[in-house]
This record gives C-alpha cells, sequence and structure tokens, in this order.
C-alpha cells in the first residue's frame, strides 16, 4: 500500500469509484456486504467487476465479500477472483474455521481462473461477533494469504446486544478490549494490524485522533468510510522527519556492529525490537 487509509466504496454505486481513486487513499475496498441491500447483490458483483476492470495498477483494491454465514460467499468469490483485486475482505471471520475454508476456495478459483496462486489476499475482519473473539489466536499460521487483521465494533455492538459502543466518541471498554486483542492476534500472526472505521465525518480532528492513537499503538492502517477522512488518516500515520531520522541512525548502528543483539545510541540501550521498529518507520 502506498498509505495508511483503506477507503470503503459501495458497489452497487460505482460512480463514487472515480473519486474514490482520487482521494489521496492508500487503498479501495469494494463492498459488497453492508452497503449493499440484499436485492442488489447480483448486480453490485457485475459493478465490481467493471470496476476491477478498471482499476489503477498502482493502487491495491480489495473486496469485501459476504461472511461465509450468508451463503453469499462462494458467488461473490467466483464473480471478483477474474479480476484479480489485491484481496478479500472476509467479514464475520471466526477464527480458522472461517480463514481456512476461503484459502482453499481461492486456491481452487485461482486455478480454474489462471490467476497466479496465492496472489489473493485477506484481510480478516476478526471481532464482529462474540464468539469470534475468543478465537482470534487461531489465524496464526493458517495461511500465507492473511495479509492483515482488523477489529470492528459496530457489528460487535449489535451482537452483544449494547445500546451504545462510544461515549463521548471514545470507545467503550467492550470494544477497546477487541481492539486491543486484535493487535495481539496480528503481531502473533506476523501480518498487519488495521484499525476499524471512524464514524466521524466532517470532523478531521477526531478522525486524526484516533488515527493517532492507532499508531502509537501498533497499527499499520486504519479504514475509512467518507474521502473527507483521508487526509487525517494519512497525517496521523506519516512518520515524522525526526522520527525518520532517528530510525535511519538505529538501522545505522545495527549495520555498523552486525553480531551486536544490542547497542548504545545517545545514552540509551537499543536492541533487536528497536531494530523492528525503525525498519518498519523506513518502510523495510
Amino acid at each position: 500500500m502506498s498509505g495508511a487509509s483503506l477507503l470503503f466504496v459501495p458497489a452497487s454505486r460505482p460512480e463514487r469509484y472515480l473519486k474514490a481513486q482520487q482521494s489521496g487513499a492508500g487503498g479501495l475496498i469494494l463492498d459488497l456486504e453492508d452497503s449493499v441491500a440484499p436485492a442488489a447483490k447480483d448486480q453490485a458483483r457485475r459493478h465490481v467487476v467493471q470496476m476491477l476492470a478498471a482499476q489503477p495498477a498502482q493502487l491495491p483494491v480489495w473486496v469485501r465479500v459476504n461472511p461465509a454465514t450468508s451463503g453469499l460467499l462462494l458467488s461473490d468469490l467466483a464473480a471478483v477472483v477474474p479480476g484479480r483485486p489485491f484481496g478479500i475482505v472476509l467479514p464475520k471471520c471466526a477464527g480458522q474455521a472461517s480463514l481456512a475454508p476461503l484459502c482453499h476456495q481461492l486456491d481452487a478459483l485461482e486455478v480454474a481462473f489462471g490467476v497466479p496462486r496465492g496472489h489473493t489476499r485477506i484481510l480478516a475482519i476478526a471481532t464482529e461477533t462474540a464468539a469470534s473473539i475468543f478465537r482470534l489466536g487461531e489465524l496464526a499460521g493458517v495461511s500465507e494469504r492473511l495479509w492483515g487483521i482488523a477489529w470492528g465494533g459496530e457489528d460487535l455492538a449489535a451482537d452483544i446486544g449494547a445500546l451504545a459502543n462510544r461515549v463521548d466518541g471514545r470507545f467503550t471498554e467492550p470494544y477497546r478490549l477487541a481492539r486491543s486483542l486484535c493487535l495481539y492476534a496480528a503481531a502473533s500472526a506476523g501480518v498487519r494490524a488495521v484499525d476499524t472505521v471512524s464514524v466521524a465525518i466532517d470532523a478531521p480532528q477526531q478522525v486524526q485522533h484516533e488515527a493517532e492513537e492507532a499508531r502509537r499503538d501498533g497499527f499499520v492502517a486504519k479504514m475509512a468510510i467518507h474521502p473527507s477522512q483521508i487526509a487525517p488518516i494519512e497525517r496521523a500515520f506519516a512518520p515524522s522527519a525526526e522520527q525518520l531520522r532517528w530510525a535511519q541512525r538505529v538501522v545505522a548502528a545495527f549495520a555498523a556492529q552486525p553480531d551486536a543483539g544490542a547497542l548504545q545510541l545517545d545514552g540509551q540501550m537499543l536492541d533487536l525490537p528497536h531494530l523492528r521498529l525503525a525498519r518498519r518507520l523506513l518502510g523495510q
């Protein structure tokens, strides 16, 4: 990805696709799930096929499919895999039981449609049900297709019967727990942690604050539901000049002492986790 924002585009609204391409987002998610009414699913798939055919090569384009429990997943995959999206966003992911069958389906469809094996990545939204919270640890090691793990609070609130999931614009504790577990699950699986959407529209300071918190805690990207959210997300995730200088010096220091597990720099002790952070800041 060229940026840290992933912008949802309703598959039923293809006229928004060009604007989304020009929004500055790091990637797009063409949505076949929540933003599409049941009666419009077939037409939305056709729109996705057309949009994938027109996608610019430099911009990763994902497709959020319907969950396996909907009975629509295989039809979604058969329609979109030939268009070679960057990846599939899997909603309502409940551990290995959700991820492994999707990987097998992608294996078969890639062969059937002449798509290079393993081309289609997976971003799992893995906290949208109460049951999925207890299965986050199962995602590690299932497949190399797993690109990242995201969390979501809106469906989770509905699943547990909450009256609200935010107070004064901030997630309450049950949802912050899901957020934290997403971070741990992604780290355990060795993949990217992706922050959930902000519901704030035309409130760039709030969006940027959420994104800054996410970056501080270890997320590498944040999903967005409106083009107005892109700029504050990208600002929040962009490393400062000072951070980049620090990262360059850390990488150089370890390169000069390749056998060192730890070393001193500016009076501070640094070890391999600092080197990993420095490389991450530099995009290495």
